[in-house]
């Protein structure tokens, strides 16, 4: 895999809520190599501070070496990032790790909660390229439904049938994103495919355990480097015989992969 060191101009931000933004970047060969479930490291300021790059899911692709992020401000590196306007050049790093392997699937179930839904969108795109909207199944969870409307209606735009649960019941169901899952059944022959928090993670996988449902989940994790060099993104595996690190052998797992501990 081609991995590039390119500055990338910022040609649109969007403010999808509080405190969630969406740039675009034009980065061609970057565009041109990305596969969903894959990350970018990017330098929020020009300087040194502060030093270290911050990751980043591809969230979409689009034609005219376009790519997308979307964040939400949580520190001082994206606060940074936020209050950036188009035409700035980023200096990023990618793409990293390893993606999502979709293959042929009866059905696709995406469950994304939080910041997570970030690369759901790509790996959806591509799935619809060789498969019907009725094939594809979206579950998205948030604490409220300003975090997650906007992103309900990029998928619904697609085709494709959304269910949402927000922890105030402010849209969809009040609730977790597992709790949508829960009663939804389409058989051992289909893929679901999850990305949030750790503990959204870990009952999506015992779900599709007690099923005997393949299931991938893309690890957040604090990542220094994006090389596996710091070794700061490790996690155990599930026989406890060493570790991963979620940036060179993920972000994508199979869920039986790692230990839910």
């Amino acid at each position: 895999m081609q991995t590039y060191l390119q500055k990338a101009e910022i040609v649109r931000t969007e403010k999808l809520a509080d405190d969630i933004f969406r740039f675009t970047l034009k980065s061609p060969d970057i565009a041109a190599a990305c596969r969903p479930g894959q990350f970018i490291m990017v330098r929020t300021t020009a300087g040194m501070d502060p030093l270290l790059r911050r990751p980043f899911s591809v969230h979409r692709i689009a034609a005219g070496g376009l790519l997308q992020i979307l964040f939400k401000v949580i520190g001082r590196g994206t606060r940074l990032l936020a209050d950036l306007q188009s035409g700035i050049q980023l200096d990023i790093l990618g793409p990293l790790g390893c993606g999502f392997v979709y293959g042929n699937h009866v059905n696709h179930c995406l469950v994304g909660g939080g910041i997570g839904i970030a690369p759901l969108l790509f790996l959806a795109e591509q799935l619809l390229k060789k498969n019907e909207p009725a094939a594809v199944a979206v579950f998205l969870g948030a604490r409220t439904g300003d975090e997650v409307a906007a992103l309900a209606e990029d998928f619904t735009s697609m085709g494709l049938a959304v269910q949402v649960a927000t922890e105030d019941g402010s849209l969809g169901r009040q609730g977790l994103v597992t709790d949508l899952m829960a009663p939804a059944n389409n058989g051992n022959q289909g893929m679901v495919y999850a990305c949030g928090p750790y503990p959204m993670l870990r009952a999506v996988t015992a779900l599709c355990r007690k099923r005997e449902q393949a299931c991938q989940v893309s690890l957040e994790a604090l990542m220094a480097c994006g090389l596996a060099a710091c070794l700061g993104c490790a996690v155990p595996r599930a026989d406890l015989k060493g570790y991963v690190h979620v940036c060179k052998d993920g972000p994508v797992f199979n869920g039986d992969d790692v230990a839910w501990v």
